[in-house]
């Protein structure tokens, strides 16, 4: 007999370990993974005979920790659905982008407009702004700023606030009223314009390291004042002409509508009296409006043969018409629906029984389950959920490692670097819950912005508003699992939202970072228009806009902007425009591949220049069945397969992070609990973060760094994957390579698995290091 240790006991336990056995038999039957059953049934007797098989003060961790800062959600999954290649986007009815041709990009217009050398660009700066800053002590009194530049006409000296987007009504019954709102709008952009710092070269004056001898303060706003899109009197002109053309576009339709200008040149207009003002629908009238304003993608685009009356009658037809007649003008780059993005969580499978109750991940309620392996590190989180956390230990075999891990603690140890409040990660997702209890507190997370313009979608009774709050985003009450998916939380504690090493919930990549929540997503989605703006926004490009119209900027213009967001479309061209404006001022853009098993070409963001593209591993290294995959894709990095337990806890080898669900269940009991603040999720939105969170990192290690730098250091650090390791069924993934040797298993190209234990540590005269 085993001391202390009743004959129940031991029956209830040996009827868990057997348990787990058979569930993980049943996802595979690999020999391998029955001898990691037996083991895990070996490990189970050896704690309840008193054998420690954790580190004490690991164990002590979750055993001590309450309940609600353990509890989690997230069980093994048999059967899991994913996208299909069959299915269809959706756009928003009546919302249409477009920008006028020609019009020069601001960075370069920027860098024309000012031609001048490293130190001249410092003067002006310190001059300028160096008494609206704290000044060191003993530092000499700042000069006086120069006097505001000149209106460009007398008509403009009255200058109201700049609108980041002026409206114009576009009425074909009243088109005299109509032009003189387009010359309105166009004052406002030009005394925008006017009132607009003096533009900053931006490759040349604003490199780093040009700027690391001049003051703190200089540098601070040097930083800020760099991501500033100038208004050109280019775009102004350019967006003039197009208002009018849109204007002869609708009386052609007997339509009206409403279009907004934007720094850029990038113009939004909406159709007819539904789309033309959104913030006409109050919550009461959008409480049950679902999904009549969004339209599925047919590809039929507008027929020859329509009538006037036929376009008028279908919204989503009027919308089709007027983009191919826009397009057909010659007048615009480009001219595209507001496409509807969605998170990139991989779909739950429909319920099997809807009487059952959820599983405990292969844990017997009321019984003690095998505490986690911990790792044994010189630096180890004490968040009581970090040994669940594989992704990011060290990669390998044995206690506190994993095959599929990012290596993060093996960088944390080596570097002597666990981030840098310097350094700024924006997340354009759902938001963030704020009341999160391992959030709301949290040093990380700096002011946001809320960009969902439609109401309908927002689901917080307003437009554009500076609350980032996720008020949820559920789309569709009666479809099968329907629940508010709070994606934008799980995102950004996987980066560093959640305060680490503070004795509760999760650790994150970067415990100390500053992250800015972009709201760009909610109910049913996201608008195309709504990221352009978010992304341009984050970035420190634009401004956005409060109650009274007047302008707020980004007072953290983001180092790095993470889209775990998904299109199944070709890169809209508007979103490579918003993509490359800011790429263009040094921010890293990462984003998600996408889950539905196809090349990211036929994806957005994942398929977009000049991102890093990132697909999806699981715990053993391998791609996940649902990733993305395709040349461009740069990394693959931890996003968790729910289907398997390959280091055998009985617990799926998802992603644990931040976000508040229902149907939970305590780790070290397993026994239910209604609500907890954790859980494992699965997809290319929980890889792509990994890799948002080691680039906060390596710039926290080298604050100089340009983005090329840090790039090339991220992709040397990568582990090859052999052919197999990122293969897949030949039937599943039509259009990829057979394999040598292996005819039923293709190739997916899946690039370097993330490691940030190749990272070299750098050396004391390399003048990065904190």
């Amino acid at each position: 007999m085993l001391p202390n240790l009743t004959r129940k006991t031991t029956q209830i336990a040996i009827g868990a370990a057997m348990a787990s056995l058979l569930v993980l038999a049943a996802c595979d039957q690999q020999g391998t993974r029955l001898e990691r059953a037996r083991e895990l049934a070996d490990a189970t007797l050896d704690q309840i005979s008193g054998r420690a098989v954790v580190e004490p003060d690991a164990e002590k961790t979750l055993m001590t920790a309450s309940v609600m800062d353990r509890a989690i959600a997230g069980t093994l999954i048999n059967d899991m659905a994913v996208q299909s290649v069959d299915e269809k986007s959706m756009f928003a009815i009546g919302s249409i982008i477009a920008k006028p041709k020609d019009i020069q990009p601001a960075a370069i217009a920027e860098e024309e407009a000012l031609m001048m050398e490293d130190e001249d660009v410092l003067n002006d700066l310190e001059e300028d702004f160096v008494d609206t800053e704290e000044v060191p002590a003993g530092a000499p009194a700042p000069a006086p700023a120069p006097a505001a530049p000149p209106p460009p006409s007398a008509s403009m000296e009255l200058a109201q606030p700049a609108r980041l987007m002026p409206k114009v009504k576009l009425d074909p019954n009243a088109p005299e009223e109509s032009q003189q709102q387009i010359a309105q709008a166009t004052q406002d952009l030009e005394r925008a314009a006017a009132s607009e710092p003096a533009p900053v070269a931006r490759t040349r004056s604003l490199s780093p390291r040009s700027l690391e001898s001049a003051p703190a303060p200089t540098r601070e706003v040097a930083r800020k004042l760099a991501r500033r899109s100038l208004i050109t009197g280019d775009a102004i002109r350019k967006q003039q002409d197009a208002n009018s053309v849109m204007l002869d576009t609708l009386s052609k339709y007997g339509m009206d509508g409403q279009v907004a200008l934007s720094r850029e040149g990038q113009m939004v207009i909406q159709i007819g009296s539904d789309g033309a003002d959104p913030t006409q629908f109050t919550p009461e009238k959008v409480a049950n409006a679902r999904q009549a304003f969004l339209a599925v993608d047919t590809g039929a685009g507008c027929p020859e043969s329509t009538d006037m009356v036929t376009v008028q009658s279908n919204p989503a037809l009027a919308t089709e018409c007027i983009v191919q007649d826009l397009r057909a003008s010659g007048q615009f780059e480009y001219v595209e629906k507001d496409y509807i993005f969605e998170n990139q969580f991989v779909r739950h499978p429909k319920p099997t029984d809807p009487g059952t109750t959820p599983s405990t991940g292969g844990q017997t309620p009321g019984t003690t389950a095998t505490p986690p392996v911990t790792i044994t590190s010189e630096i180890t989180p004490n968040d009581p959920l970090w040994s669940l956390q594989w992704n990011f230990q060290n990669q390998g075999t044995g206690e506190g490692k994993s095959a599929g891990g990012a290596g993060f603690q093996d960088f944390w140890t080596r570097q002597a670097n666990e981030g840098s409040s310097e350094v700024v990660v924006a997340v354009v997702d759902t938001g963030l819950q704020m009341a999160h209890p391992d959030i709301k507190d949290s040093p990380n997370v700096a002011p946001g912005w809320d960009m969902v313009s439609d109401p309908r979608m927002g689901n917080d009774g307003d437009g554009r508003d500076n609350d980032p709050n996720d008020p949820g985003d559920m789309c569709d009450p009666t479809a099968p699992l329907a629940a508010d998916t709070f994606h934008g939380t799980h995102v950004a504690g996987t980066i560093g939202a959640a305060a680490s090493n503070n004795g509760t919930g999760v650790a994150g990549g970067a415990w100390n970072v500053k992250i800015v929540p972009v709201r760009a997503l909610g109910k049913c989605g996201g608008r195309l228009s709504d990221i352009n703006d978010a992304i341009r926004w984050a970035g420190g490009l634009i401004p956005g806009e409060d109650a009274d119209g007047n302008e707020v900027w980004n007072e953290n213009p983001a180092d790095i902007i993470n889209l775990s967001i998904g299109l199944f479309e070709f890169c809209p061209a508007s979103l490579q425009d918003a993509i490359d404006a800011v790429t263009d001022r040094g921010v890293i853009v990462v984003a998600a591949a996408g889950n539905a098993r196809v090349s990211t070409q036929y994806y957005a963001p994942g398929g977009c220049q000049n991102v890093i593209s990132v697909a999806a591993g699981d715990a053993r290294g391998q791609i996940a069945p649902y990733s993305n995959f395709g040349p461009n894709v740069s990394v693959i990095a931890p996003g968790g397969d729910l289907t398997r337990d390959d280091n055998g806890d009985g617990r799926p080898d998802g992603v644990l992070s931040t976000k508040a669900s229902t149907n939970c269940y305590d780790p070290v009991t397993g026994e239910g609990v209604d609500n907890c603040y954790y859980a494992y999720e699965q997809g290319t939105s929980m890889a792509a973060p990994h890799v948002a969170a080691a680039l906060a990192l390596l710039k926290a290690r080298q604050p100089a760094a340009t983005p090329q730098e840090l790039k090339a250091t991220l992709i040397a650090a990568l582990d090859p994957r052999e052919p197999l390791q990122c293969a897949g069924s030949c039937a599943l993934y039509p259009g990829t390579t057979p394999i040598p040797g292996s005819p039923d298993m293709c190739a997916r190209p899946c690039g370097g698995l993330l490691n940030l234990a190749n990272v070299p540590a750098l050396s004391t005269t390399s003048g990065g290091a904190n």
